[in-house]
């Protein structure tokens, strides 16, 4: 294991660089996934890390001793940081003290939408997006497209969120949404407040692509004209809608319902 303990390490000063600009993840392909369950998960999943970076506490932690032993008889990378250059790095409050560096899979360019899939115009907040990555990937959807303007989904956040759903989808970012719509060989769903149809009454037993918007202002009017349903979900309270991410979780659930429904 290397020890690093200058800030003007050149190789300290790069994770830094990458732990603080979403930028920068862009442009390296990387990301860094910190704590236990990410890391466990990326190393059951996806194998071993670019690099295990480790805090000096970290390694009287239990869960990170085991895990950095694993590693290093897989002759992995591992770095260990003294606390205070460890929490430059670090977004998580009293976190456990181990993240992994690691390369963002880029999945292979698909074709029209012909499996279950979800589309997200401009979803912006990432505790939302991480939370419909983790629905999607609960209810067995594997395809994600994310047009411009929706968060990172590789930042930090939308990874603390999504807790691994990530590493079982295959995430597409800064697409062209409205193509995809128009040429898609399968049902496309479009949720909208002020749609007639109930998501209750549409044939879920089916592949489809369900299409969720920006947090104040829908799914855009191009979209949802493209779409082949628009569908509400009908609630009792006086809310004028609910939370996106709930939108997609009840979405998703009702086609598992459905389907398993037919599974018999």
């Amino acid at each position: 294991m290397k020890t690093i303990t200058s800030r003007d390490n050149a190789q300290y000063k790069e994770l830094k660089h990458l732990a603080t600009s979403a930028h920068a993840l862009r442009k390296a392909g990387r990301t860094l996934l910190d704590g236990v369950h990410l890391c466990e998960t990326w190393l059951q999943m996806r194998g071993l890390p670019e690099q295990c970076i480790v805090s000096d506490s970290g390694l009287r932690h239990p869960e990170v001793v085991a895990l950095v032993a694993r590693l290093e008889a897989a002759h992995a990378h591992c770095l260990q940081l003294p606390d205070a250059l460890y929490a430059a790095l670090s977004q998580v409050e009293h976190g456990v003290g181990i993240m992994f560096l690691v390369e963002m899979p880029r999945p292979a360019a698909t074709g029209a939408l012909a499996a279950n899939a979800v589309l997200l115009d401009n979803v912006q907040d990432p505790g939302n997006v991480g939370s419909i990555l983790r629905s999607a990937a609960a209810a067995g959807i594997r395809e994600v497209y994310c047009g411009p303007g929706t968060a990172f989904c590789w930042s930090p956040k939308v990874l603390r969120a999504a807790m691994g759903a990530h590493f079982v989808l295959d995430i597409h970012e800064n697409v062209e949404l409205a193509q995809l719509v128009a040429g898609a060989k399968i049902a496309t769903l479009a949720t909208s407040g002020y749609a007639t149809q109930k998501l209750y009454d549409v044939d879920l037993d089916r592949p489809v692509a369900w299409v969720f918007g920006h947090e104040g202002q829908g799914v855009s009017d191009e979209l949802l004209s493209l779409a082949r349903h628009k569908v509400v979900i009908p609630h009792l309270g006086q809310v004028e809608s609910l939370n996106v991410a709930a939108c997609a979780a009840v979405c998703f659930f009702e086609q598992v319902r459905q389907r398993q429904a037919s599974a018999g």
